[in-house]
């Protein structure tokens, strides 16, 4: 890890410090390596606000409380930069749109895309910082041979966040340290305990920090005002074998909470939002091999002007697997080797080779 800018001067890096022990540790070790830091949390929403003061959230005032001793532990100057309207216009409203729309969201991904590397960066370059630090398990590095930045997976397989890091641009990748790539959990811990930093053993934060409870038609139906009628379960033919709670209720590929009884297990199969009907059928019945992506990221080519072989994750944690990528008049097309069970749209699909995060995009359609 370089500790000098080209200028000769101490390079400085904003860590991004969300109170967790790896955004933490993270700090400790770009301070270690010689660079000047400053800390900041971003306030993205508001507990109250959300009716979810009971709840540990990500950013929390308890979170705000915790960097901001982190930091004085470490003796860096800290700051909180509210992004609330942002966060509420471009990650919860768009959370909504596409749940309404049938769909499932990943908010996750959109926070990094709009919150995290956009607004940090833009306030880092505002005040004459270098780098924009953050606690993701993954790895960035530069290949000579294609003169291009790379994300790599972070070694920790079991904690690996590059799917969640897709949307990365070239001009990010080139301000942006992770440090916490080449470690394991245990490891980031160890650290935060020899620190002695207060977080050192909080448990991670919750994936949707919005929904900390799961309930998210809840949180929908509070946030809007707006009510999600019952309506007709449906099986393959049409027939309505009982009655759902509201369709944005349900996702692809769930069996629980259906409150069924049709003498075999079934599972959601599809959603008609406009008929406010749920389709259920077997789980056979789930699977697809074709993905079609749109709103497409590239990191690692400039653009896909020919068919590739690549791995695949239709989900976060999903293990990757094996297929072909087509281009397409609006992103690209992937075809599976093997059946893959509910990709569902909205949803992000992030393509590798090896190690190397290719691009990804979002999932618009599926085909069997």
């Amino acid at each position: 890890m370089t500790t000098q800018t080209s200028d000769s001067r101490t390079p400085r890096a904003l860590i991004a410090m969300s109170g967790g022990v790896d955004s933490s540790v993270a700090a400790w070790l770009m301070q270690d390596a010689g660079y000047q830091c400053t800390g900041v949390t971003m306030r993205l929403t508001r507990n109250e606000t959300l009716g979810q003061s009971g709840f540990h959230t990500c950013c929390s005032e308890t979170d705000i409380e915790d960097a901001a001793q982190v930091a004085f532990t470490l003796d860096i100057p800290y700051e909180v930069l509210d992004f609330t309207a942002d966060f509420r216009e471009k990650i919860i409203e768009k959370f909504i749109r596409v749940y309404e729309a049938g769909g499932t969201p990943n908010p996750c991904i959109d926070c990094n895309k709009y919150m995290k590397f956009n607004h940090l960066l833009t306030w880092a370059q505002q005040h004459h910082i270098d780098y924009v630090v953050t606690g993701h398990y993954a790895r960035v590095e530069w290949d000579e041979a294609a003169g291009r930045w790379l994300l790599k997976k972070g070694l920790d397989e079991g904690k690996d966040q590059s799917y969640v890091l897709y949307n990365l641009t070239q001009e990010q990748l080139a301000h942006i340290r992770l440090p916490l790539g080449a470690l394991h959990k245990p490891e980031v811990r160890q650290i935060a305990e020899k620190q002695k930093f207060i977080n050192a053993h909080k448990q991670d934060s919750q994936d949707i920090c919005f929904v900390p409870d799961g309930d998210y038609a809840r949180f929908m139906e509070d946030f809007t005002g707006r009510h999600y009628p019952a309506g007709d379960f449906v099986d393959r033919e049409g027939k309505v074998v009982g009655r759902h709670q509201g369709a944005v209720r349900y996702t692809l590929g769930q069996r629980k909470g259906l409150g069924l009884a049709m003498g075999a297990p079934v599972y959601v199969c599809g959603k008609d939002m406009q008929a406010n009907t749920v389709t259920v059928g077997p789980e056979t019945e789930l699977f697809d091999r074709i993905v079609y992506a749109e709103d497409v990221n590239w990191i690692a080519i400039p653009a896909l002007t020919e068919p590739l072989r690549v791995t695949a994750r239709t989900r976060y944690h999903q293990t990757e697997q094996t297929a072909t990528v087509y281009p397409a008049e609006k992103g690209f097309r992937l075809e599976f080797d093997q059946p893959q069970r509910a990709p569902t749209p909205g949803q992000a699909v992030v393509l590798y080779q090896g190690d190397v995060v290719l691009g990804g995009g979002t999932i618009t359609k599926v085909e069997k």
